[in-house]
């Protein structure tokens, strides 16, 4: 497994390593004992798989506050996506900024999010099954989120016309986050 910090302080791209024979292959995608070396291991409280049926989908950018804001182990299982994290943190250097992987079946990355970033995809394939470790519970009292276009953000979506849930079409704009909440402490 290889596991490397993104510019990001503190989000990694992990890679495992499959054995591959003619059957197909075997992977790890969790060692404790590996990610406590790199001080990544959490206690992993919530597993959630999405699965989106169409190229196109865009999901998020989604984040809870304190105390249930929730550092996320994200991989895609089928298909591929274009991950995106949007850094909310209080004191950040990156504040404000995001940053990109792109998560497939066939790269087999993994991204580990901490508290306090917002995290979306758009699907790059027709169909996607994504996978979700948490290590805190969901509150739907304390989530929230950022609009997906938002233009002082200025991701460069691999999509003009996403598909989007109606929540998602409904986010508040980074300026207006900032106004209301300043940013996310998870200090707390």
């Amino acid at each position: 497994m290889e596991i490397r910090e993104l510019k990001f302080k503190g989000v990694f791209e992990i890679t495992p390593r499959p054995r591959r024979d003619d059957r197909g292959f075997f992977m790890r995608t969790y060692d404790q004992d590996i990610f406590s070396r790199y001080g990544l291991n959490r206690p992993w409280v919530q597993e959630n798989h999405s699965r989106s049926k169409e190229k196109g989908i865009v999901r998020g950018l989604h984040f809870q506050f304190p105390p249930f804001a929730e550092t996320k182990l994200v991989r895609c299982a089928r298909g591929s996506i274009f991950d995106v994290i949007v850094d909310l943190r209080k004191g950040s250097p990156t504040f404000g900024r995001w940053e990109s992987l792109e998560l497939s079946e066939d790269n087999n990355k993994m991204v580990l999010i901490p508290q306090g970033c917002a995290h979306g995809f758009c699907t790059l394939s027709e169909v996607c099954d994504v996978l979700y470790k948490h290590d805190n519970r969901y509150n739907p009292e304390f989530e929230d989120g950022i609009i997906w276009n938002d233009k002082d953000i200025g991701i460069q979506w691999p999509v003009r016309n996403p598909i989007l849930s109606r929540r998602d079409q409904g986010f508040q704009t980074l300026r207006a986050f900032k106004e209301k909440h300043g940013a996310i402490d998870i200090s707390l």
